[in-house]
């Protein structure tokens, strides 16, 4: 496992008020399906890395790096990285019953907007999903345009974020691997009241390898 520093955090958009659902996360055609609430897998026997709110089982061709912000040290987000592109969630506290992820889209795409870059809608294996175009700088400073597909799967008092980069944001239609990838990740909301939006706190393992 590694982990790399990030200048900023990515926060969730919505709004900031206590939180007051469903048991994971509904699929389009409303059976349930990952990614999963803790209380839906306790007892399994599938060895997963424990990252506090989120847990991950070992997934072949993907390594697990964690993204941290470098003002802070604090871990803001958890990476599968593969040879053709990358997937990155975060988990945050969501009211019972409620549909965060409907609220949280339109602030994204605003945000994206006023960064220069352009958004569009799709529906997908978890529902609506914003697909992305976003300006960035090369490391030679030369313009380019960075393709992502970020998707938000209401959960149980969670909403799980994803963004996927890479031929996963490029070719969805052909992306069943990295979704299935994210299908198996875990979520532990843990009991303790939170403001809606406030991200779950992911924990540094000990056998974590720093990479600058």
């Amino acid at each position: 496992m590694k982990f790399r520093r990030k200048a900023e955090a990515d926060p969730a958009a919505g709004d900031t008020t206590a939180e007051t659902a469903t048991d994971g996360a509904a699929d389009p055609a409303g059976s349930t399906a990952g990614p999963y609430d803790v209380s839906q897998v306790e007892g399994d026997g599938i060895d997963r890395a424990d990252l506090g709110s989120v847990l991950v089982p070992a997934i072949a061709d993907r390594e697990l790096r964690l993204q941290v912000d470098e003002q802070s040290g604090q871990v803001r987000s958890v990476m599968l990285a593969g040879s053709d592109g990358a997937l990155e969630f975060q988990a945050f506290a969501a009211p019972r019953n409620g549909d965060l992820w409907s609220e949280v889209r339109p602030q994204i795409a605003e945000d994206m907007a006023r960064r220069g870059g352009q958004t569009t809608e799709r529906e997908g294996r978890w529902g609506t999903e914003l697909v992305c175009q976003m300006p960035v700088k090369r490391p030679d400073g030369t313009d380019a345009t960075q393709p992502s597909r970020i998707i938000g799967i209401n959960g149980a008092r969670w909403m799980l974020r994803a963004s996927f980069l890479g031929r996963p944001a490029i070719d969805p239609d052909n992306a069943s691997d990295w979704e299935d990838a994210l299908a198996q990740v875990v979520v532990r909301r843990g009991e303790q009241a939170m403001p809606v939006g406030e991200p779950l706190v992911v924990t540094l393992p000990d056998d974590a390898r720093r990479v600058r």
